[in-house]
Order: structure tokens, then sequence, then C-alpha cells
């Protein structure tokens, strides 16, 4: 009996046997597309539908070889970016300062069930350190393997869609009501820039939305965790500065709900840009 194709060829070099390929194509986020080595289904023909009969009547129903393009699709929904359409778990270069993080991580991934309430994750250190590379990974698996709905996004680049929706005159409400119902959601470089008030009640929205609604939430930042201690300063040009805790740049009710909403992990060793070159 015929089967719908839900993979591509195991020796397939653009895919490598898992039906879709990902593309920076040119553009600002990665792009995923099933992958020429995935052949016509035989069931539908390729026209997505197949005829049965459902209680003694004719009825059309959707075939099952559309899993990969649903995937492909829930993929260029998350808007990862362009830089890391490679970024994957295998691609991930494990040293002796990154090892333990990613062990976590896969520990993290390997424990996750889609439909349940699942802790999220947050991934801190200096710059450089695969933060954003693992971020992007965990949630191309997620999309491939369990066809979750993701969403990542860069802190900075949210505020500035708030911005230019308040330069339109448009409300802020769509944004955040996408970032708040998305089941599963990557924020880059919390605690990155000034953080003047309006970006603190930003991040204390967000947070908020998430924590109250218990969808699980992923974040990076260059900031350790410790308890908000005050103001001290930092250093704008990187964003390196570990001088200042998480608890310092988005205050202690913030950091007390990241530390109930998921688990810390460090990414030490060296700043693989410096080892680029």
């Amino acid at each position: 009996m015929n089967q719908p194709p839900t993979a591509g060829r195991p020796d397939c070099p653009h895919c490598r046997g898992a039906g879709i390929e990902v593309k920076a194509s040119g553009g600002e986020f990665a792009r995923a597309a099933v992958c020429s080595c995935v052949p016509v289904c035989p069931v539908c023909d390729g026209t997505g539908r197949v005829d049965l009969l459902q209680d003694g009547h004719p009825a059309v129903a959707r075939c099952r070889c559309r899993i990969l393009y649903d995937r492909a699709g829930l993929f260029d929904h998350a808007q990862i970016p362009a830089r890391h359409a490679k970024s994957t778990l295998e691609s991930f270069k494990k040293n002796e300062g990154t090892t333990a993080g990613f062990t976590k991580a896969w520990a993290w991934l390997e424990q996750y069930k889609p439909g349940s309430e699942n802790r999220g994750l947050v991934l801190w250190g200096k710059v450089g350190r695969g933060k954003t590379h693992l971020l992007a990974a965990l949630l191309r698996d997620l999309v491939f393997r369990h066809g979750v709905e993701t969403r990542f996004i860069e802190f900075s680049r949210l505020l500035l869609l708030l911005k230019e929706g308040y330069e339109k005159g448009v409300s802020d409400a769509p944004v955040l009501a996408e970032i708040s119902q998305t089941p599963v959601l990557a924020i880059d470089e919390l605690g990155k820039g000034r953080l003047t008030d309006w970006e603190l009640r930003v991040i204390d929205d967000v947070v908020s939305r998430r924590y109250n609604a218990m969808t699980c939430t992923l974040f990076t930042t260059n900031y350790a965790p410790a308890i908000a201690t005050g103001s001290l300063p930092t250093n704008l040009a990187t964003g390196a500065d570990l001088a200042q805790s998480l608890g310092d740049r988005v205050g202690d009710r913030v950091y007390s709900r990241l530390r109930e909403m998921g688990t810390f992990v460090e990414m030490g060793g060296p700043d693989y840009r410096e080892l680029r070159g």
C-alpha cells in the first residue's frame, strides 16, 4: 500500500533526510521549503487531497504528505534570522566551556511535551558564546520534530516594531497579543539597550503576559543571573558587561518571574567571533 512521503532521502546533501531545506534566501529571515528530493506523493498525486468515505458518504481529507509543507510554513512563521539558517544542534560547536550548557539545553528539548505546560530556558553568558545559535536550533527542532508554533524575536526588534506602530498611529495590541499567545516564544538579547522607563514597561508587559498564560518562553541574555542590586555602569558599545546582573537590568519583579518561568543555563567558553578571526 502506498504511503505519503513525510521525509526526504537520507543521503540528500540539502536536507539530510529531513525533507525540508532551510536557506538564508537573501532576505532578513531564513526560509524553509520542501526539498526537491521528496517524491510526488503517490497517495494524492501531489494535490494534498484524498477521497474517502465518511459514514458511508464521499468526503475529502487532507493528505498526510502536507505535514512537510505545514512545518516549512511554521518555520517561516518563526522568523529566525537569515544568519542562523544553518544553525542546528548538529552544527553547534561544543568546547569545554559550552558543552555543559548545550547538554542542559538538549535535555530540556528531549523533555519538551507539545500541548503541555513546559518550563522555559534562560541562556546566559558573555557575547559570542553561541547563545543565539542554540536558541535558533532549539526552535528549528521544535518545529521540524513536533510541529510546534514558535516565534523568534530580538528584544531591540520588538521595541522597533512597537515604535513603528506608534508612528503610524497603530495600537501595540496586535504585536503584544501575538507575542503573548505564541506557544513557544524566543526573546534574544534580553536586557540589551538603554532600558528607559518605556522599555522596562515593555519587558514587564511581555514577561507578565507569558507568565500569566503559563506559556513556554526562551531567552538569551549577556547578563548573569542575580538579585537586583541597583544601577551600575554598563558598556553600551558591546552590551557584554556582566558587572550588572540581569536583575539590575530588568528589575526584581521581572527577574523573579523569569526564575519561576524557566531554568537558567550558563554558556561559557571562548568568544567564537574572536576564534574565527
